[in-house]
């Protein structure tokens, strides 16, 4: 017998929107019965009547800097997960730097659980590190159910999370041979000065030049070498730069086992429109120009792209200062978690895409992609009751006072977008109704990845 039941009549699943009845147990589906509503045989006080909002696999952002312990001023896991249970988040997989100590080894990622446990309102599943000379902590992470691992072929920001070379890469790669885990590469390499001290600081055009397409083609172009000779499962983040594209598409087409994200910024912003001193719009890689930016949806329709996250990367207010710090000194990081979910459903649906298409995109490619499929990113009989119930066609304007996360820093204060959140449900509790959070406390859990692991070089 369900102890809970939702019906709607535009219940999205990966292949089709139809109307629905969903029997839930123990914050887990238990049946679908599609194209019906009658709910006539249950009890009413365990019926949850969508009405006319649309219900949707809760999203699943696979990329968020949470920063805590050691830099929770700049963002904390109550004010993360609070931050996505507001925008139809329910299931976020944390980045590994930021925090201090960073998540490098099996002992830093049990202090960072630690930290989190009390206090997550989504789930949360945890992204480890590459650095140099920790290639021997892999596979004991691995074990234990991390999603994967992220390195950076550039200086990360932050001292404590060092850049690798390509023998690092190779270490780890080996390390990781059998395993089904996947290497996720910030992918830019230094090519060296590209701007001069006379260059005005001020400008966007500026910072842009510093960090020029070339930076992420030649980093793309190591990542595909080494994916294919160790046929080891790896992912760009935040691809920023169209002209990789090419590539890329070649690449997935010989079977490397690549894939690809981009991000809310580098489909919603453009380089053209940024002001002088906007500091709030920083972030690296660069958002690039209106032209870049539609060949980045012509990716993200065509499949090469396989899924749009945050990439929520806060700071406190003073890193970054806009309209008085200039671009060059400023951090570079975007907050949208809470509204990724509506910046994305605005481009999207201008542009054709679908329901399903967002549920691919958002849901089920997230959730894949970092080894939790079984659990989170569908609509499914034997899938935690997660559910995002929103209005894809109620329009609201992004305040400065709705803001969940800690630092109430974003480009997207005053923008018009459609898609508004109603209610956020995790594992069949609703966490989140119409701008009050209603489990009286945090009930998150943390996610970890779907079976033991094989390792075939054991």
């Amino acid at each position: 017998m369900a102890d809970q039941v939702f019906v709607g009549g535009a219940v999205v699943f990966e292949d089709e929107t139809s109307s629905a009845v969903i029997e839930v147990k123990n914050g887990k589906i238990t049946k679908i019965h599609k194209n019906t509503t009658d709910v006539s045989g249950y009890p009413k006080d365990i019926v949850t009547d969508c009405g006319g909002l649309v219900l949707m696999p809760g999203v699943v952002d696979a990329h968020v800097h949470v920063n805590e312990p050691g830099r929770t001023d700049w963002e904390g896991f109550s004010s993360a997960t609070r931050s996505a249970a507001a925008g139809g988040v329910t299931t976020i997989i944390d980045m590994p730097l930021n925090s201090i100590p960073p998540t490098t080894s099996q002992e830093h990622w049990e202090i960072k659980q630690t930290a989190a446990k009390p206090q997550c309102w989504v789930d949360v599943g945890f992204w480890g590190g590459v650095i140099p000379g920790n290639d021997n902590c892999l596979q004991e992470m691995v074990r234990r159910g991390i999603c994967g691992f992220k390195c950076f072929l550039i200086h990360s920001g932050v001292d404590e999370f060092p850049a690798v070379n390509y023998e690092d890469v190779e270490k780890a790669l080996q390390a990781l041979q059998g395993t089904n885990s996947v290497l996720l590469f910030h992918a830019e390499c230094d090519i060296g000065t590209t701007v001069t001290e006379s260059d005005p600081a001020e400008k966007y055009s500026t910072f842009l030049a510093s960090r020029p397409d070339r930076m992420e083609e030649l980093a793309i172009e190591q990542v595909i070498r080494l994916s294919e000779k160790y046929k080891v499962r790896c992912h760009i983040v935040h691809l920023s730069t169209a002209k990789a594209l090419p590539m890329i598409r070649s690449a997935q087409a010989r079977g490397v086992p690549l894939s690809v994200e981009t991000c809310h910024h580098y489909l919603t912003l453009s380089a053209e429109t940024i002001p002088d001193y906007a500091t709030e719009y920083k972030c690296c890689p660069p958002v690039r120009g209106q032209a870049n930016q539609e060949d980045l949806w012509k990716a993200v329709k065509d499949g090469t792209i396989c899924q749009v996250v945050s990439d929520h990367s806060p700071c406190t207010p003073n890193l970054k200062m806009p309209g008085e710090m200039d671009f060059m000194a400023a951090w570079g990081g975007i907050s949208s978690l809470q509204f990724g979910l509506s910046l994305f459903w605005t481009g999207a649906s201008q542009r054709g895409l679908t329901l399903q298409d967002v549920v691919k995109l958002m849901c089920s490619g997230p959730a894949s992609q970092a080894s939790i499929s079984h659990c989170k990113g569908a609509i499914a009989e034997g899938k935690d009751a997660d559910f995002v119930l929103w209005d894809p066609h109620a329009m609201f304007k992004v305040e400065k006072d709705m803001i969940e996360h800690k630092n109430k820093l974003t480009p997207y204060i005053g923008r018009s977008l459609y898609g508004r959140v109603y209610k956020t449900v995790v594992r069949g509790k609703t966490v989140y109704e119409d701008g009050k959070f209603m489990t009286g406390k945090p009930q998150g859990q943390f996610v970890f990845t779907n079976s033991p692991v094989s390792f075939a070089k054991l």
